[in-house]
């Protein structure tokens, strides 16, 4: 019995940590898969959202019928839909054929075969506004990339089902076997699990951002861009195929586990329900009886409107440091991995041991995670001041003809010094001029001639650049990084000391619900989080991040694809203010919602509060 019990606890554990893993990953990926399938932000939040869509279909009849069936088996089954929505999400890569970024340079043995940016022999195939034509490439009637994104997604939905069965059955398997002393241990272990998990999606993220994401089928030294170009697109795929085999192997105990344990608790009589009445025999009464109670409802209303800001800042924190501070993805990933992460399982931990410590009551616990929460949101004031300025991009940012103040109006890409060259106004291959400015092309430039190949390759008679036109340029953005990285240690500092306080306050507590209702109050609370916080908070985060575009990119077969280029100043404006503002709600009710619940809520078991954070 005592092994059985072990296995089940090492099982779960480690399904925690597959699906913890998982799903960091995904959120490591997101401007990798915007840009794989040039995708707005907001489409990224439907796809991360779709997840929840997942359990939203099913949490509700897993926890209320799962109960009644043979849990780990159940579990054992979520395990494998969830490895093979995993692999469904790799699927793409390996139908939607290589990647193409859109370029002027090219990978060249004979450098005197460089074609000229600047094509004046082209006039005749202008269009009325001075610019070329758009053509479709080539084989875009085969080409399939707007139904790509729909199998990560249709991917995510099966690991969202997959999922479901995990935490309100494992949970309530613990509970039936574990002593009261016991079971608080038990859990809190596997909680532990579940917060080392992220740590490795986001490690994991960082690797395969690293990795050109065709791999093993291109030329390395062929590629002119490098990871932190906006056109860089990782080894997405690879994550997830590593993913999916951990979370397959994670299955595999389960299904070796009897359909009960041996209660090692003495028959007595629940402390909160003195009778004993038999199982609910329908859904819908039973789910009435659960909304009635009062404290599980405000305990339910606090949850939301803090995990809609928690969900939309942590989906896209990644981004948010790639395209602020520009940093690239592997770096961003990596600093969310043992930085941010730790700093929140850190926060939990310590919370745990202060109320342990200081032996806090109920109503001192409430005025606890308040003064915390507010603390974290005071600090949390600070990131508006942590501004970095935007590159400096002609035709984007700036003028033409004032390249020393930065403007966020609508400037026109076409000028007097790229008028004689015939150029897209939709290409993103942008150039460093010698005088500081990044271009959106070498073309846009007004370069003539280039020299070099790949990531060598320099542009000559460069009109734009300088006024006697003799000015080259070099591939990639300029530098521009001293603000940034002076900026950047602070912002790191100041997201790990609020990410840290503000987890101190993150203590749960076990309402006095029915035994029968605690596999549903589990389910329901989930389901009730997911539908109203975990679906919307990445479209909407996603949609605010959108309106601060610059520069689209352009789809090869027509259409706007991924943003190149954020208004940064607006990003952080609106991001962190939209943050505030839900935050600020929350503070504003939360006093009176502390206290009610803190005067009527009945711990069913007090110490579980120092282990579950």
């Amino acid at each position: 019995s005592l092994t059985r019990n072990q296995m089940f606890l090492v099982a779960l554990s480690f399904a925690y940590f597959a699906k913890a893993l998982s799903g960091s990953y995904m959120k490591s990926t997101i401007t990798q898969l915007e840009r794989r399938f040039d995708i707005p932000s907001y489409l990224i939040g439907v796809i991360d959202g779709s997840f929840e869509i997942g359990n939203l279909l099913v949490i509700a009849f897993v926890s209320y019928f799962g109960a009644k069936l043979h849990r780990p088996k159940i579990i054992a089954v979520g395990c494998v839909l969830m490895s093979i929505g995993t692999f469904i999400i790799a699927l793409p890569h390996f139908i939607i054929g290589r990647y193409e970024f859109e370029t002027s340079v090219r990978w060249v043995v004979n450098s005197t075969l460089n074609p000229s940016p600047c094509r004046p022999d082209s006039l005749a195939n202008l269009t009325e506004d001075g610019t070329l034509p758009q053509v479709p490439a080539s084989g875009c009637e085969g080409e399939s990339n707007l139904s790509m994104w729909i199998y990560v997604l249709l991917g995510n939905v099966l690991r969202g089902i997959g999922e479901t069965p995990v935490q309100p059955l494992g949970i309530s398997y613990i509970d039936d076997f574990a002593t009261e002393e016991n079971a608080a241990l038990y859990v809190g272990c596997v909680q532990t699990i579940s917060v080392v998990g992220p740590v490795f999606g986001y490690l994991l993220g960082s690797l395969c951002a690293k990795i050109y994401v065709d791999i093993g089928f291109v030329k390395m030294e062929t590629i002119t861009i490098t990871p932190s170009d906006s056109r860089w697109v990782g080894a997405w795929w690879l994550g997830y195929l590593i993913a999916g085999v951990i979370t397959l192997l994670s299955a595999i105990p389960f299904w070796f586990l009897p359909r009960s344990l041996p209660v090692s608790r003495p028959e007595v009589p629940e402390k909160c329900t003195p009778e004993q009445t038999s199982f609910i025999k329908d859904f819908i009464p039973t789910l009435r009886t659960l909304l009635a109670h009062p404290v599980y409802l405000v305990y339910l209303c606090v949850t939301i409107i803090q995990l809609n800001s928690l969900i939309g800042m942590v989906t896209y924190k990644p981004k948010y440091i790639e395209q602020h501070f520009r940093q690239s993805a592997s770096k961003a990933n990596f600093l969310m991995g043992v930085i941010n992460i730790p700093a929140v399982a850190l926060g939990m931990f310590s919370g745990g041991l202060l109320m342990k410590r200081l032996k806090l009551n109920i109503m001192g616990a409430a005025k606890f995670a308040f003064g915390t929460s507010l603390i974290g949101y005071i600090l949390s004031l600070f990131f508006f001041a942590m501004s970095c300025e935007n590159a400096k991009v002609a035709g984007v940012t700036l003028s033409y003809d004032n390249i020393e103040k930065i403007s966020y109006d609508k400037h026109p890409l076409f000028t007097d010094c790229n008028s004689k060259c015939v150029c897209s106004s939709s290409d993103w291959d942008p150039v460093c001029g010698e005088n500081g400015i990044t271009y959106v092309s070498p073309c846009l430039a007004g370069c003539t001639t280039s020299a070099g190949s790949g990531k060598n390759t320099v542009f000559s008679n460069c009109s734009c650049v300088g006024v006697a036109g003799n000015y080259t340029a070099s591939t990639g953005h300029c530098p521009q990084k001293d603000d940034c990285d002076r900026m950047f240690p602070y912002f790191l500092a100041l997201s790990v000391i609020t990410s840290f306080i503000i987890s101190l306050g993150g203590t749960p507590g076990y309402m006095c619900i029915k035994p029968q209702l605690k596999s549903l109050a589990l389910g329901f609370h989930a389901l009730a989080t997911r539908t109203l916080a975990g679906i919307p908070a990445p479209i909407y985060f996603g949609a605010i991040i959108d309106t601060t575009c610059l520069k689209w990119g352009q789809k090869r077969c027509g259409g706007i694809g991924a943003c190149r280029i954020y208004n940064t100043t607006a990003y952080r404006l609106y991001l962190h203010m939209y943050y505030s503002v839900v935050c600020e709600s929350l503070f504003l009710i939360s006093p009176n919602i502390q206290h009610n619940a803190a005067l009527s809520v009945t711990f069913c078991r007090p110490d579980l509060i120092s282990f579950i954070c």
